[in-house]
């Protein structure tokens, strides 16, 4: 007999195929994969991969998708159950497994016989989770498999985890002041086992199971070893539930699988839109500086803005205030590589010689860019933005800035910046929040 179990996570599905035997009953095949926003394509390209399953029985677990398959399901926990029970000897030590995925952190706590007697959950911050931390990864240039290869620096990158702006600033400016990568993933990593540990507070963490796919951040595992003395990580952890889900189909009467073209419930939800953005482009007037081909030997600035999501620059001529040169890229956690990169984009755009009489700087990597290029023209935004829109509107009373990582108000008085707020605790409605909102939501 054969069974599959399906794990629907917020990030990944995982897939376990079980064969029973007589003698015993082993996994034949198992897989996990990011559905990046797309949980039905990514399902039907794990469907094709395994090959025939007509006669298995299937299980599902995991989020509400589960919801919209015509297979049989059952609740997480229920899962964890049965697959502790199914790799674990009789009389083992763990009654605490903790299941860290992407978008949640939970803590089950299991009585004498096995059975989950109270969970404990992390709040709804994102920090700490596995999601959260392949974003900042990614704004680093970094993939998981290299974190798992990066040799530990002696001291790590503190950064906040009480809420996930804050670690993304702290993360940010420690790479604009120059503090090496592997320092800030270990940061990362010691933070999300803070959090865990700070769950466990109440709980035996003597012997501890860990499971999920953030078992793969060996950097977190490393810190977890450092305060639990027995941490067993199972070779099933990244596709436990799926396990269970299989495990649990072996036993029970599922729903028959009829073929993929019936796997999914005919389920509509009704949306409201808005009207699209383009129908209100009357109401906004555009303003832009004219765009010229350099001279040979003209007197040029320079301008930079080194964000914490992209760098940008451009070269105007100072005759004539026209622009000669532009270059709009990432930062990618490295301010003087974006920097260099910027510069290097710019003088390709430029088919003769000039003269760069200045440079100006601003940016959240404002600092360490400036003191690579050596210029003392090292200008926060705010003043930067207040000069540039006084430049097209001296009348101008009010900027709104929203950008990767901070959205800003400013007021001006008599074209002087003379009062401003900003983000102080949340990400929401910036620019890499919605990025990140819509790889994840939308693939």
């Amino acid at each position: 007999m054969e069974s599959l179990g399906i794990c629907l996570g917020a990030s990944t599905i995982s897939l376990v195929r079980l064969r029973k035997t007589s003698q015993k009953t082993k996994i034949i095949w198992a897989r996990s994969k990011a559905h990046e926003g797309n949980p039905r394509l990514t399902l039907l390209e794990l469907f094709g991969e395994m090959g025939d399953i007509d006669n298995c029985r299937i299980g599902t677990t995991g989020r509400k998708f589960k919801n919209y398959l015509s297979l049989s399901a059952i609740t997480e926990p229920e899962t964890l159950e049965l697959a502790c029970g199914h790799i674990l000897p009789v009389g083992h030590p763990y009654q605490v497994v903790i299941s860290v995925g992407g978008e949640t952190i939970m803590i089950y706590h299991l009585d004498d016989e096995g059975r989950i007697q109270n969970i404990h959950t992390g709040n709804k911050c994102a920090s700490g989770t596995g999601e959260f931390f392949l974003q900042q990864l990614g704004r680093m240039s970094i993939s998981l498999d290299e974190v798992a290869r990066m040799e530990m620096p002696d001291k790590h990158h503190q950064v906040s985890g009480r809420c996930s702006v804050f670690c993304k600033s702290d993360c940010t400016h420690a790479l604009n002041k120059g503090v090496p990568k592997p320092q800030v993933v270990a940061g990362l990593s010691h933070m999300m086992a803070g959090k865990i540990l700070e769950l466990l507070k109440k709980l035996p963490k003597t012997s501890v199971m860990l499971i999920g796919g953030c078992t793969r951040n060996q950097a977190m595992v490393h810190y977890l070893r450092q305060q639990i003395a027995d941490l067993f990580i199972p070779a099933e952890a990244t596709y436990f539930e799926a396990l269970g889900a299989a495990l649990w189909a072996l036993t029970h009467e599922t729903v028959p699988f009829t073929g993929l073209k019936n796997i999914f419930l005919d389920c509509h939800s009704r949306l409201d839109f808005h009207q699209p953005l383009s129908a209100f482009t009357n109401k906004v007037e555009f303003k832009e500086m004219m765009r010229r081909p350099a001279v040979a030997d003209d007197r040029t600035i320079l301008g930079l803005d080194v964000g914490s999501t992209t760098t940008k620059g451009v070269i105007m001529r100072r005759r004539d205030k026209a622009i000669l040169a532009t270059d709009y890229l990432r930062t990618n956690g490295d301010p003087i590589g974006a920097s260099r990169r910027v510069y290097k984009s710019l003088a390709r755009q430029l088919p003769v010689p000039i003269t760069i009489e200045g440079l100006g700087v601003t940016g959240s990597g404002r600092q360490i860019a400036g003191l690579h290029a050596m210029t003392s023209g090292v200008i926060n935004e705010i003043i930067a933005h207040a000069t540039a829109a006084v430049h097209f509107d001296p009348q101008v009373d009010t900027i709104f800035e929203i950008g990767g990582q901070d959205a800003k108000y400013t007021y001006i008085t008599n074209g002087v910046p003379s009062d401003y707020a900003m983000n102080e605790a949340c990400s929401a409605g910036t620019g890499s929040f919605l990025e990140e909102a819509a790889k994840e939501s939308l693939g």
